[in-house]
């Protein structure tokens, strides 16, 4: 068996597993018709309806599911590779939903007050989002690089900073819509037609620009990481930074440049979200796509292809997820299937054991020695007789 098979396998038997498992509380709870049933709608939900489409169904059962499933997969993939990418210089980047919070306000912000014609007002957006995230993310850089202190409790606390921050204060302050005013509207002012990202289906699906954009990203990102100097640079001070800069990487500058792309990927997510299907920041951007991030990271071995995987994966059944409650099952499964997926993707290394012992060669049988030979006695020299 190959390496790359023995890094992927894990992920899968973990996924398995977890549907395995979910299935089977279902059975529990209900009954095996019910759960067989409500995994099939999930199905449904996420790839669309192809039964009814065949049997002379509108195109809209197949459209209306992708639509869904590529919101769902996109923010995923993009918070997904924040991880990854902090991943690869040996950083845990927890804090990519404070990242995507500045971001998405960054958008807003942008696409509701800046005038410019439609390509540039989508391109101006997504970069304001790109450059809050990375200014956030580089604060807990900062605090790594020149005062010690450890990126998952800085990027931990930025998050609850950031929410208080856009959420409490912002959003609800001075940049609410009719700030000053006596209309009292929760949240941003709606971004102007010309911000929008285009739906690449018009009325069909919400299906947006903002997908086939992450897929863009996850492909330019592996790219980087496995054929120019500074992706092998980045990946080198993630497996021994000491050994890269005694090598001449500038572990330092790889390490701040590699957070703060994070942190630009997770803005990206909060500007796809705002651009693409809120048209505006809500009062409260509680989706914790940053936080699910991490699983979808960890669940694609923080390979930018094994991300794009996993977020388009999870992106399906958490789009399928609602049609459960059509047979009474709740829609939070598909949060338990990945919570369960990552639960035993982080025991790696027992995969990885029941894979060593089952390639394992059984011992050989072991051979009769053969006896050892009695060695000769030396032979007497005979004795001279004396004259």
């Amino acid at each position: 068996m190959g390496e790359r098979a023995r890094a992927i396998l894990p992920s899968v038997f973990s996924v398995f597993l977890a549907l395995g498992l979910c299935w089977v509380f279902i059975a529990l709870t209900r009954d095996t018709q019910v759960a067989s049933d409500a995994y099939l709608q999930m199905l449904r939900g996420g790839v669309g309806d192809w039964g009814a489409y065949l049997d002379g169904g509108r195109i809209t059962l197949l459209t209306r599911p992708w639509g869904e499933a590529s919101i769902k997969a996109a923010l995923l993939l993009l918070t997904g590779l924040s991880v990854a990418v902090a991943f690869k210089v040996g950083l845990f980047n927890i804090g990519a939903q404070g990242q995507m919070l500045l971001g998405a306000l960054a958008a807003a912000v942008v696409g509701a007050q800046v005038q410019l014609p439609s390509a540039l007002h989508v391109v101006a957006a997504l970069l304001a989002a790109g450059v809050a995230g990375a200014f956030w993310a580089l604060i807990a850089a900062w605090l790594k690089l020149v005062r010690g202190v450890h990126e998952v409790i800085s990027t931990i606390m930025l998050n609850w900073v950031a929410v208080s921050l856009v959420d409490n204060w912002l959003v609800v302050g001075p940049l609410r819509a009719g700030a000053g005013t006596a209309v009292n509207i929760t949240g941003t002012a709606e971004i102007q037609a010309s911000a929008q990202l285009p739906r690449l289906l018009g009325e069909m699906s919400r299906l947006h620009l903002g997908f086939p954009l992450a897929l863009a990203v996850a492909l330019v990102l592996w790219v980087w990481l496995a054929r120019l100097r500074t992706g092998f640079e980045t990946r080198a001070v993630g497996l021994g930074p000491e050994a890269a800069r005694a090598a001449g990487i500038p572990v330092t500058r790889r390490t701040a440049e590699a957070m703060g792309l994070a942190g630009a990927l997770a803005g990206l997510a909060g500007a796809v979200l705002v651009l693409g299907t809120e048209m505006r920041y809500p009062g409260t951007l509680g989706a914790p796509y940053g936080f699910d991030g991490i699983a979808i990271s960890l669940i694609g071995n923080n390979h930018p292809l094994g991300v794009t995987l996993s977020a388009v994966f999870f992106g399906i059944l958490r789009a399928g997820g609602t049609r459960m409650q059509l047979l009474g099952v709740h829609k939070s499964y598909p949060e338990l299937i990945q919570g369960l997926a990552l639960l035993f993707v982080a025991g790696r290394q027992v995969w990885l054991a029941l894979l060593a012992a089952r390639r394992r060669p059984p011992p050989a049988p072991a051979e009769p020695q053969p006896a050892p030979e009695t060695a000769a006695p030396p032979a007497q020299r005979p004795e001279v007789p004396r004259v």
